[in-house]
């Protein structure tokens, strides 16, 4: 039977974008600088290129539920949804050159696991028949296109035929060229680079970290017709990190670059004169205190563009709102998608409820949703909570994990039984009062990650009181306290953790690193019985299995299937690009329970994760609102973090 139901999940840090493309003209004063807005605050637009210097815009937008390529013109109320592979729910970087678009998409399933699926494709402006053409072979893996100024090269960031070593903050990309006349005629023009840009048909410009541990920019001067080039270049400075360069086909000795520098938190665009060695700063001037990304360059180098967060109050209500919930589009029919705005949600008996913990570094505690998004209440506030499970057969009864994330197994954090009387959640209350009781006892190390039984009888969750983190099993309604009883349910000097009860009781699936307990960062999908029996691997990536990181599992309501967040795919787009994500896994699979009919849920450059799977076959897809963002929300403010990895003290 195919997966049917609805799934509710995070992505992290993505509901506090609020990307719009803006542009300044060139070239600009100082003290009469004026940016333009080119993009509509709807959803997120983001890695933008000019068609022309009137303002004409090819960008990505996430308007529709997915990562789709639009065409923007001055003028227009609206922009265009361009020709793209229906199938595709992640596009990036177009480029529009000679009527044709060129764009990355990840469609196509790679050979094997641990490959990302990102390639270059085109597809002609006017063709009636809209033919996809496929410019990265088979088998390979490219990045960030390039096109140089006639339109007859194509640079890439290439990570070739290789599967993914595992790296997140640094892709070990290759700057690889060919002719769009003939894909498969590729030179490898340079080891270790990436975001190649174009100054003419002979120079690019690329960034790579540098062995100081600064990124920087470097030039590559290169011949295709003889395939002769000289070593790369370092042209900006050690002391100030530069990425995503901008070349300016005018003028080969000026490049825009964004920034970070010391003292400064934020990433700013600025223009680098090679031959003087001096940074002209361009976005500090208006927005000292947001962070602007990707900058590109109009075809006579008369405008920069970028994006960075609209700001607030630029636009109608609903756009400068974070909704509760949002659909996202999902690639199997009868599941529906929904991303949260909070995280380790888990859904109420009915499904027309969703508990979740909205902000960890506010101490916002507890909180719970309508499925539709119309309405939200707050059950406490002021303490650090994480992972819930509603109890399935009580619709006042949620379990929660309160205590500190991401601690020792001697840490103390506690399972607690929380409940509210349903007649509060009315739509004139915002708090709603709560009973809050602790179930595990004092000194008993990091108890989290509750999940409760079918049955509503008991709870499993994951402990440290061994100095192990394993799991257990106690009563769900006085814990280990008051005459309860708690029993072990893993034993070992390794990780096991994240459980989840299958719906008919008889299995709990659970992530541990138990094959490799020196490995804390390798997880694999275990299945126990209640009794502690029957402990069997889930086999996913097979030959490989020593690299799967999955998390997060959770059954679907026949208990064929597995839900779970994975690394199984690789980078989807260069991680200096995009505002901070923790980690290298991002993406949600599902699976049988004998490791087959693997199949992918998400395709972006975010980390996806927390996912719950509402348990009632019965739960009504209409029931849930596609119109949340008139809904209400939090306000949009642009809270998010550029990659925290990015070091300016070195």
């Amino acid at each position: 039977m195919e997966p049917t139901g609805t799934i509710v999940f995070t992505s992290v840090g993505r509901p506090d974008y609020g990307f719009d493309v803006f542009s300044v003209h060139l070239p600009f004063s100082h003290w009469n600088f004026t940016e333009h807005r080119l993009t509509d605050c709807a959803s997120v637009n983001f890695n933008a290129q000019f068609v022309d210097d009137d303002k004409t815009l090819v960008f990505i937008s996430e308007r529709t539920g997915s990562a789709r390529i639009f065409l923007s013109r001055p003028g227009n109320a609206a922009p265009e949804q361009l020709h793209s592979p229906p199938e595709s729910l992640f596009h990036d970087r177009p480029v529009i050159k000679n009527g044709r678009l060129y764009f990355i998409s990840a469609h196509e399933q790679p050979d094997k696991p641990f490959k990302s699926w990102t390639a270059l494709y085109s597809t002609g402006l006017l063709d009636v028949n809209k033919a996809v053409v496929r410019l990265t072979p088979h088998g390979s893996v490219d990045y960030s296109p390039a096109i140089s100024q006639s339109g007859n090269l194509i640079a890439v960031a290439s990570y070739g035929p290789r599967p993914w070593a595992g790296e997140f903050h640094h892709l070990l990309t290759d700057i690889v060229v060919f002719p769009d006349s003939d894909p498969s005629e590729r030179v490898l023009v340079c080891t270790h680079g990436g975001w190649p840009t174009w100054c003419g048909d002979s120079t690019i410009y690329f960034h790579r970290q540098a062995d100081d541990g600064w990124w920087s920019i470097f030039r590559l001067d290169f011949d295709y017709s003889s395939t002769a080039s000289h070593a790369p270049t370092r042209v900006t400075p050690p002391g100030v990190h530069c990425f995503t360069p901008a070349a300016m086909h005018n003028n080969s000795n000026r490049i825009v670059v964004a920034t970070r520098r010391k003292g400064n938190n934020y990433r700013h665009i600025e223009i680098f004169d090679i031959d003087s060695k001096k940074f002209h700063p361009v976005t500090e001037l208006v927005n000292p205190n947001f962070h602007h990304y990707n900058p590109f360059v109009s075809p006579e180098s008369t405008l920069i563009g970028y994006h960075r967060f609209r700001g607030e109050g630029a636009a109608a209500p609903g756009d400068s709102t974070i909704p509760h919930i949002e659909p996202v589009i999902s690639p199997i029919q009868g599941l529906r998608m929904l991303r949260l705005n909070g995280s380790f949600p888990a859904f109420s008996p009915c499904g027309n409820l969703i508990a979740f913990n909205h902000d960890f570094d506010l101490k916002a505690g507890l909180k719970i949703v309508k499925s539709d998004g119309s309405k939200r209440w707050t059950l406490f506030e002021n303490r650090t909570t994480f992972y819930n499970s509603w109890s399935p057969t009580d619709k006042n009864v949620i379990f929660t994990s309160i205590g500190g994330i991401f601690q020792s197994a001697r840490a103390a954090v506690q399972i607690a039984r929380v409940t509210f009387d349903p007649s509060h959640l009315s739509d004139d209350r915002d708090e709603i009062p709560v009973e809050i009781k602790i179930l595990t006892k004092e000194e008993t190390g990091n108890n989290a990650f509750p999940c409760c039984s079918p049955d509503g009888k008991s709870v499993v969750f994951r402990s440290g009181r061994s100095g192990h983190k394993n799991l257990y099993i106690m009563d769900a309604v006085n814990g280990e306290l008051e005459g309860g009883m708690v029993r072990q349910l893993t034993d070992g000097n390794w990780i096991d953790t994240m459980p989840s009860w299958s719906p008919d009781g008889k299995l709990i699936a659970f992530s541990s690193n138990r094959h490799n307990p020196e490995n804390e960062g390798a997880f694999g999908i275990y299945l126990v019985e209640p009794n502690g029996g029957g402990v069997r691997r889930v086999q996913v990536a097979v030959f490989e299995e020593e690299r799967e990181r999955l998390n997060h599992v959770c059954f679907s309501a026949d208990g064929e299937w597995l839900l779970f967040t994975s690394n199984l795919g690789g980078v989807t787009a260069e991680p200096v690009s995009i505002p901070n994500q923790f980690q290298p896994y991002g993406d949600m699979y599902l699976v049988r329970l004998d490791g087959s009919g693997l199949q992918r849920l998400t395709w972006n450059g975010y980390e996806n994760g927390t996912p719950a799977w509402h348990p009632t076959p019965g739960l009504s897809l209409s029931a849930l609102s596609l119109e949340c963002n008139k809904n209400g929300g939090d306000k949009l403010k642009g809270q998010f973090d550029d990659p925290l990895w990015i070091h300016c003290h070195l």
